[in-house]
């Protein structure tokens, strides 16, 4: 994907889609996400991950309905969407692996770095997206690009 912030933000990485900075006014996207700017409605999608803890289910389901209503309409959400579902897909494998491993001893350990990684990452992704920036999740296998 071509992007006239590709020669003037020296931020850009060239893997990602978008820009590891962004604004809503440079990336043309002034426009309101469910009554939200770019910045609060890609902070709310990465928090969205908690709403599990209130409703079981609606941590995996919420934040994949929010990218899906508008991915077409921002590259932004559709790359922090793709973050977000990449993420999720990571630790589920990382716990299962982890649960299977506790016969090991070492699935104990692993699977608590899981928990916090679920736990800290969302939040960090989150105050980064509100501050108008992507942020990678760490240890990820891309499924999705």
């Amino acid at each position: 994907m071509s992007n006239e912030n590709e020669n003037n933000n020296p931020d850009y990485v060239e893997s990602q889609e978008i820009p590891l900075s962004y604004s809503a006014s440079q990336s043309g996207e002034d426009k309101k996400f469910w009554g939200m700017n770019l910045n609060t409605y890609c902070m709310l999608m990465h928090l969205s991950l908690f709403a599990g803890a209130a409703v079981p289910g609606a941590g995996f389901i919420l934040p994949i309905v929010m990218w899906a209503v508008n991915k077409d309409e921002s590259p932004v959400i559709d790359q922090h969407g793709k973050n977000i579902f990449n993420f999720m897909i990571n630790m589920f494998i990382y716990a299962m692996v982890s649960l299977i491993l506790i016969f090991a001893i070492v699935g104990i350990f692993t699977f608590i770095a899981t928990v916090i990684a679920v736990i800290v990452c969302p939040i960090v992704a989150a105050v980064k997206a509100n501050d108008g920036k992507y942020w990678p999740y760490p240890l990820c296998i891309w499924f999705f690009k």
